[in-house]
């Protein structure tokens, strides 16, 4: 069979791999001069390829549509990911999150692997597929920017989702999705910085929190919790943490973020500590022992939003401001307005309606003989190296059903 893959991003090279071994002539069209841009930059360049956890783990960090990607998930696991890459000559190792990392550090040793394991496959470089082709609800071809048709058996769509465009995702899969008759979910920035209209956020601008506690509420309401680090930043707040968060929000607007500063002290023992750093310095104003509770540069903003005088006296503090102290250190809250730029986006949320795709082999059920894989699809998942897995398992169930 002819197979013409969409793309040479990690999704389209697995997917391109599993096709080839099962002895289709195999084309992949790729519009940049080189395969896998977005995995070289994944992971600040180091590329976390997957993530070192069972297939319940796995679904359990999906937020969208996870029971789609069960059974593709089931069949090529993180598992079958890090035996690929070992065989492919690429030691893995696992760090912290079970986040599993080639051991040089280096993204192009997995481009590397990725590449060369489609020897066989024939690539065509620089070269942008415009539209393509069905006869009878079944594919035909493909159509190129230079009006040049090449025939297909089978089409794979494998162009990403509109986040990084600048490695390519520029939405071209959404176009032939919707022109072949299928549905395209509203497209939104997800694993993204979220802006914030707290002028406080840029004078804390490169401060890391590690260790803190997160609660996103909307009127009133709980939506979102979790633990580990974030970081302000010129325009609000970012890290993982943030990131995580982001892919649990519709819109980040009327919402509060709120920090837990000491999340392993309650109240009480929050209390008896500051009570104990002011007894130990009676004399001093308060601004100067705040640096023991937190970073220096948040003391008085802190402070400030405890409405106490940071030239108080220690000895001066009320019940009241020591009490209104300590509930800013346990919620610390920050203003949330809206996302960064999809162009800023690890990921994209939202893409072809995964109804209307077959889960186990990533057909359309619209369409004989064309396939989504990877972020092009409604389905993505948290920071952990959990996204790519996606592309790996849903390029692997294509290329290997065809």
């Amino acid at each position: 069979m002819k197979v013409v893959v969409i793309g040479a991003g990690a999704a389209g090279l697995m997917a391109a791999n599993a096709a080839m071994l099962g002895g289709n002539d195999v084309t992949v069209i790729e519009k940049n001069h080189r395969p896998a841009r977005k995995v070289m930059i994944t992971g600040k360049g180091r590329c976390n390829v997957t993530n070192n956890c069972d297939v319940k783990d796995f679904i359990a960090n999906i937020p969208k549509n996870p029971r789609f990607l069960y059974s593709c998930v089931s069949r090529f696991s993180s598992d079958d990911t890090m035996a690929f890459f070992e065989a492919m000559g690429v030691p893995l190792k696992t760090e912290r999150g079970n986040r599993v990392f080639p051991e040089s550090d280096k993204a192009v040793d997995i481009v590397d692997a990725l590449y060369k394991s489609c020897n066989g496959c024939k690539f065509m470089f620089d070269t942008v597929v415009t539209g393509i082709n069905t006869v009878n609800g079944t594919v035909c071809s493909v159509t190129l920017d230079n009006k040049k048709v090449i025939d297909a058996d089978s089409v794979i769509v494998a162009t990403g989702g509109a986040s990084y465009s600048l490695t390519g995702s520029t939405g071209d899969g959404y176009r032939f999705a919707q022109s072949t008759g299928h549905t395209v979910t509203d497209i939104r920035p997800s694993l993204v910085p979220i802006e914030s209209a707290d002028s406080f956020c840029s004078e804390l601008s490169g401060l890391t929190l590690k260790n803190v506690g997160i609660s996103v509420v909307k009127n009133g309401k709980t939506i979102y919790t979790d633990f580990g680090e974030m970081l302000f930043t010129h325009f609000g707040v970012s890290g993982p943490l943030i990131l995580s968060a982001s892919a649990n929000i519709d819109s980040p607007k009327d919402c509060i973020l709120s920090i837990d500063l000491k999340p392993a002290l309650d109240n009480d023992k929050l209390n008896d500590r500051l009570m104990r750093d002011i007894s130990q310095n009676i004399n001093k104003n308060i601004i100067n022992i705040m640096p023991g509770l937190v970073p220096s540069s948040m003391s008085k903003i802190v402070l400030e939003k405890a409405k106490v005088n940071g030239d108080t006296k220690c000895n001066q503090l009320t019940a009241q401001m020591r009490n209104s102290i300590c509930n800013v250190l346990k919620s610390f809250q920050v203003r949330l307005s809206s996302f960064r730029p999809i162009e800023e986006a690890i990921i994209t949320r939202g893409g072809v309606d995964v109804s209307q795709i077959d889960p186990k082999t990533m057909e359309s059920k619209l369409c004989s003989g064309l396939y989504f894989v990877g972020e092009v699809l409604d389905v993505d998942g948290y920071t952990g190296g959990f996204n790519l897995q996606i592309a790996f398992s849903t390029g692997y169930a294509a290329g290997n059903s065809i």
